[in-house]
């Protein structure tokens, strides 16, 4: 997703003399094509980020179209002060992209681990929050987000993400999309985990019996809430997914949204539980330890649909 980054970003540059690309001393190499290309639209911010932010919010407000890049916990939890004080408050359209968010960094330990930002990020007025599916999807919110005006946070994965559906079906800021059809349960999954979320779909549908949907969602807030009520109304559970906390998470706020409306179907939350990871290991392997991977999401949706078969 970052090389798709690196190349949408370039693109928009060579036709928007406004875009600006501040980076946290990190994607040197990743962005050589920009650099030769528009080499005064480049800054190499170094390991300071709140300084970086503040940079981004006086650019801004002087007209620039800037981005922020670098890895997730340090454009956001490290800078935070200085993204609700100096660009939320101010309402700025700096766009905040986080790569190899929620557990990409796993490798690396909790330092490097990214999953409270949807949290945090929906308690600030303004900010949007947006996490692509896939390298596709990341194109079409990035380009949304530089064609608008408010303060956006993008979390994005770190490489080596496959495409999910094919790049003409992707959808901007506030939209989703059906990955897989169905009629048993609904699962809508949120970021790069959807991948997981596909694996789980059609593993149901092959060897159990049973047919999910899939919709995979690019927007955390603002939640698209006239989705939820067509799916409330199609569906009597659905299974939320995500590469983050469960507290504060996508999942809560679907399931908030409900109870606020007086739905009350089945809502089941998949999400990290409230505890750090102190072992390391591979993307993959920390999504077992969390169980948000395609195995657990299938034992998931099982339990759900006995336990909505007993309650009928």
């Amino acid at each position: 997703m970052r090389n798709a980054f690196a190349d949408e970003i370039t693109k928009m540059a060579a036709t928007d003399p406004r875009l600006v690309l501040l980076s946290g001393d990190i994607g040197n190499r990743l962005f050589d094509k920009l650099r030769a290309q528009s080499p005064e639209r480049f800054m190499n911010c170094g390991v300071a980020e709140a300084n970086m932010m503040g940079v981004a919010a006086g650019m801004a407000s002087a007209g620039l179209r800037p981005v922020v890049y670098t890895i997730t916990p340090f454009t956001t939890t490290r800078c935070l002060e200085q993204i609700r004080v100096d660009v939320a408050y101010h309402n700025l359209p700096v766009v905040i992209v986080g790569t190899g968010s929620g557990l990409s960094y796993a490798s690396l330990g909790p330092t490097h681990h990214s999953l409270e930002d949807f949290a945090i990020f929906r308690a600030i007025p303004h900010m949007q929050i947006v996490a692509p599916y896939d390298a596709p999807s990341l194109r079409a919110v990035l380009r949304d987000a530089l064609a608008g005006k408010k303060p956006t946070y993008i979390r994005i994965g770190k490489k080596g993400e496959k495409d999910i559906l094919p790049p003409e079906t992707a959808v901007g800021i506030g939209k989703s999309v059906v990955a897989r059809e169905g009629r048993d349960i609904c699962i809508l999954a949120v970021g790069t985990i959807a991948s997981e979320a596909v694996k789980a779909a059609d593993t149901l549908k092959k060897n159990h019996g049973i047919s999910p949907e899939v919709v995979l969602i690019n927007t955390v807030k603002p939640l698209d809430t006239g989705l939820l009520d067509r799916l409330a109304a199609k569906f009597k559970t659905v299974l939320t997914v995500e590469e983050h906390s469960k507290i504060g998470g996508f999942g809560e706020h679907v399931a908030s949204t409900f109870a606020q409306k007086g739905i009350r179907n089945q809502i089941i939350c998949m999400g990290t539980r409230d505890e750090f990871m102190h072992v390391v290991g591979s993307q993959e392997y920390a999504r077992t330890v969390y169980e948000i991977d395609a195995p657990s999401i299938v034992k998931a949706v099982q339990q759900a649909m006995t336990t909505a078969s007993a309650a009928e």
